[in-house]
């Protein structure tokens, strides 16, 4: 007992030691007489450091990492996911230029696939059983890639088994509105429903159709929507242009919610309660399979009925009509069935993410995370592999500064390769289920680039708004490929822009409000500031919904070098843009992060709130007043502390006092964050950017509740409304509070303050340089 009292009040007195001496060092001016940590402690961001490393990013390593990453179909848990999960260890913990640490982490993950023995096939039959024509099983070969006998054959993953037949119609492209409007035409009951790729979720096109007697889908990709209008791989598609080859089928998840389907809140290992497959929400309650749309020539120009209206009408040479259902009189299907065999089954599964860290040297314990997904569904040379390949690059030329002694960042540095992310964000979301505590306390952002490159004419990004001035910061400083006088950040504000009240005309930063990719755990369930972005197509030529090559056989390393990024100047441009992103959100001495832009971005909201709903609300006696008073509460506070780190010389400040600045900036989004705002909605807890039915550029739960209560006139809809606001102004009060405090604990007594808590918070950086180990997120 006395051993242990000794020792801890040595460890007690030489804690108290080491916070005086930084509080003594912090504050006064010693110049050489302070130990060297204490001038890290103080250090910010090298900007000749971010030049060495733009230039050292390189367009022929990128290209290499493609080719090597793209040689094999590494759909998640296949062998050749096993392949690039190997490849990327092998990278990460290369002596030369690798990491700190890498390793994999490992979860059960419930995964759907076709069957091999049993390949899912779509026919028209007539009445005798008789077929009279079968939809293509497998894409069209053009080079070897498409011959790689581990091509999975098109399917939608968790579309349930079954073999459904019926009569065809023609549901445009799914959407409840679709269905709702083709159910007053023809009686829907018993058909099989042909839609288009896009305006709803895959999944959603089954599920809406289902609740409508409908027993089947077919889903495919129109080449009015992506290859603007062009159908002939005699010399219009690829392997001549970028376009879409007739046989191209899109692969995809049609489940809803985003992590493990059957372990939802809980990180999918192998011990874990998991729910029983028919409680599994948000996935088909019918078959529904993708064709190639040379097949729905075929069955979309044989329709009978009326024609559908302008706006259902697609990119063939005929006129698209609802069914009656069934096909045509004078059509040799006349009278005829579409059949359906899917035999698709779901299993649990091992899948690994990959991790990487570079440890930071003064603030060990706040992580910078970096990530994208490695799985695809066939070569995914463009879906995720650019991102994957830039990921490396990046990494590469951080981790050969460290190893050769020239650099370490101030905080973490962690990277994430994750996996199965083509089955809903599965890697991700598990990880960010496993350690949401670490992640929540620590996490200062995370960087998102998944499809690095669609094409060569613009950045395109999206981001919390605070987020947007170390962005433009970054692109300002990186050449636009191909634009020898132009850096990325004028190209981008030519093809997106927006006139902002405090900046004026500058490029358009998108919002996060959807799950899209593997930002939407740490944004939507975590709170956490995030980005993504890519490079991209320009509109004003193409009306391509995404990259025509989209999760088919023909996105390979020949597509993507001849067509997307010849050259990978791209490519480069995007690994310059996301590490000086990176390097400045690990280095800088105050976070480089913007709650005025925030603040513009909620007073855009409120005004588009107030335009829309305040005249109505008013009527039912809701008041919009305290949501007004938030935000105006929100940009007082904003501005105060903008105002306190310009006139502070912070680098010769505290260290706890630039922490605490520090702590505020990275907590910002988890104030808007509400367990309860979005019941209906899984894993969304972020009140200002979830997606949104409603589609309004606004508070997403207002936005749809007001939606609902305009259609029913229930009173206990607008009570909805009058939550949702609730909720919004509570989520401001919240963060203008904390805001507004730190202010005034500086003004009021920050000496006072810094001698109660130094010893705890300050001591903790010098403490976890030495015993980083134990603290960190995943490492064993």
């Amino acid at each position: 007992m006395l051993k242990q009292v000794l020792i801890g009040g040595l460890c007690g007195s030489i804690t108290l030691a080491v916070g005086i001496l930084i509080g003594h060092y912090g504050v006064t001016k010693s110049g050489d007489s302070a130990p060297s940590w204490v001038k890290d402690v103080a250090k910010d961001v090298d900007e000749n450091l971010i030049q060495q490393f733009l230039s050292e990013v390189d367009n022929v390593n990128i290209q290499e990492n493609l080719r090597e990453l793209t040689k094999v179909p590494h759909m998640a848990t296949t062998a050749g996911d096993e392949q690039t999960v190997q490849f990327m260890l092998k990278r990460w913990q290369d002596p030369d230029t690798g990491l700190d640490q890498a390793w994999r982490e490992e979860y059960m993950v419930y995964l759907s696939f076709p069957d091999r023995n049993k390949p899912n096939k779509v026919t028209v039959v007539n009445p005798s059983g008789t077929v009279l024509h079968a939809a293509r099983e497998k894409e069209k070969p053009y080079t070897s890639d498409q011959e790689d006998p581990e091509v999975v054959q098109p399917y939608a993953a968790y579309s349930p088994p079954g073999h459904p037949k019926g009569k065809l119609v023609y549901a445009n492209q799914g959407k409840l509105s679709d269905y709702s409007h083709l159910n007053q035409t023809v009686n829907l009951e018993g058909t099989i429903a042909i839609t288009r790729y896009g305006g709803a979720g895959r999944g959603a096109k089954a599920i809406v159709a289902a609740t409508y007697g409908i027993i089947g889908v077919l889903v495919y990709t129109d080449p009015l929507d992506i290859n603007d209008g062009l159908m002939s791989d005699v010399n219009e598609t690829y392997p001549h242009s970028w376009y879409l080859p007739p046989s191209g089928v899109e692969r995809g998840a049609f489940g809803s919610d985003f992590g493990d389907m059957r372990t939802p809140y809980l990180a999918a290992k192998e011990d874990t309660y998991r729910i029983p497959e028919a409680d599994i929400k948000g996935v088909p309650p019918i078959p529904i399979q993708p064709i190639g749309f040379e097949d729905a020539y075929i069955l979309i120009c044989a329709l009978g009925g009326d024609a559908a209206p302008p706006e259902w009408q697609g990119g063939f040479n005929c006129t698209y009509n609802y069914g009656a259902p069934g096909f045509k009189p004078t059509s040799e299907f006349n009278n005829s069935d579409i059949k359906m065999d899917i035999f698709n089954y779901a299993k649990v599964v091992n899948s690994s993410n990959v991790m990487g860290v570079i440890r930071g040297s003064v603030e060990p314990d706040r992580y910078v995370m970096y990530g994208n997904h490695r799985d695809s569904w066939v070569h995914g040379a463009i879906d995720p592999s650019s991102g994957t390949s830039v990921m490396l690059e990046i990494s590469s030329v951080l981790g050969r500064m460290v190893k050769q002694g020239k650099w370490r960042p101030r905080r973490s540095i962690v990277f994430g390769s994750w996996g199965a992310e083509e089955f809903g964000l599965i890697g991700s979301a598990e990880y960010a289920e496993e350690y949401v505590t670490k992640l929540s306390e620590r996490t200062v952002a995370y960087i998102n680039v998944d499809i690095a490159v669609f094409a060569n004419a613009t950045l395109r990004a999206s981001g919390m708004p605070s987020m947007q001035n170390v962005i433009f910061k970054a692109t300002k400083q990186v050449n636009a490929p191909g634009l020898d006088s132009t850096n990325v950040y004028d190209n981008w504000k030519c093809y997106f822009n927006r006139t902002s009240p405090t900046h004026g005309l500058i490029p358009r930063l998108g919002y996060l409000t959807g799950a899209g990719s593997d930002y939407a755990a740490f944004v939507h369930y975590l709170g956490i500031t995030s980005m993504d972005m890519s490079y991209t197509y320009d509109r004003s030529k193409t009306s391509a919904r995404i990259y025509p090559a989209y999760h088919t056989a023909y996105d390979t390393f020949d597509y993507a070098s001849k067509f997307i990024d010849p050259g990978f100047v791209s490519h480069q441009a995007v690994a310059r843009t996301a590490g000086n992103i990176l390097i400045r959100l690990a280095d800088s001495l105050v976070l480089p992060l913007n709650c005025s832009d925030y603040a513009e971005s909620l007073e855009e909201y409120l005004k588009t709130a107030v335009d829309l709903y305040q005249e109505k609300l008013q009527a039912k006696k809701i008041s919009m007043e305290p949501l007004k008073r938030a935000v105006a509460s929100f940009r007082r506070a904003a501005e105060h502390l903008d105002e306190l780190i310009r006139s502070s010389d912070l680098g010769n400040e505290t260290p706890l006092k630039v922490r605490k600045i520090n702590d505020q900036l990275m907590l910002v989004d988890r104030a808007f964050l509400n367990p309860l705002a979005f019941k209906d909605k899984y894993g969304y807890r972020h009140v200002i950017w979830a997606s949104s039915n409603a589609g309004k550029p606004t508070f997403p739960g207002v936005a749809d509740a007001f939606a609902d209560a305009e259609s029913s006139g229930l009173d206990s809809d607008w009570n909805k409304v009058h939550y949702h606001l609730s909720v919004r102004y509570s989520s401001r009060r919240r963060l203008a509070f904390p805001l507004s405090a730190l202010l005034h604990w500086h003004q009021e007594d920050a000496m006072a303050e810094e001698g109660h808590v130094i010893d705890r918070h300050v001591s903790e950086v010098v403490r976890h340089q030495e015993h980083f180990h134990h603290s960190f997120v995943g490492i064993k």
